[in-house]
């Protein structure tokens, strides 16, 4: 029963998270045509009230279920595997996160449209790239999640219920 537990609060932990990310990506075709004063306004007012603190959150809680759960399914393969990749991307998007945009948030934050640096750019494709491929790297970790729990899935009904 507690691996059920732990599988349901990871794939929805996972799935909130990666819902936060796949607006970023959604976002990001209209945001790279805004000019600096504009895109630093959107920073600046829509991400850190809402975006950061709760999918902060969502995604921390995602990432310790899942590596708790990849060893609490050890000795299931193939779960494991499945659950391996679902934590392993997980880190790694949570690590994107630290390493690519957190030190572009630092710059930016601070800031006015009449102190944007000229390569303001450089910063903003930096900061919504890796969102990008933040928002495909938890896609990934949520199909691994679901299809560690596929292979589990008996293909007849005579084969009786699974025992966590």
């Amino acid at each position: 029963m507690l691996v059920k537990m732990f599988r349901f609060i990871a794939i929805m932990l996972t799935a909130l998270s990666m819902g936060v990310a796949l607006c970023h990506l959604l976002e990001m075709p209209a945001k790279m045509t805004f000019d600096a004063a504009l895109w630093l306004t959107l920073l600046q007012t829509l991400y850190p009230p809402a975006f950061g603190p709760i999918g902060g959150y969502m995604e921390v809680g995602a990432v310790v279920t899942t590596v708790l759960l990849t060893f609490m399914v050890r000795r299931r393969r193939p779960a494991f595997h499945w659950t391996f990749m679902a934590a392993f991307c997980m880190v790694a998007a949570h690590a994107a996160f630290w390493i690519l945009i957190a030190p572009v948030n630092a710059a930016m934050l601070p800031l006015t449209p009449e102190t944007v640096p000229a390569d303001w750019m450089r910063l903003r494709d930096q900061w919504e790239y890796t969102h990008a491929a933040r928002a495909v790297v938890q896609i990934v970790a949520l199909g691994a999640l679901v299809l560690s729990i596929i292979v589990e899935t008996p293909t007849r009904a005579s084969r009786g219920p699974l025992r966590a």
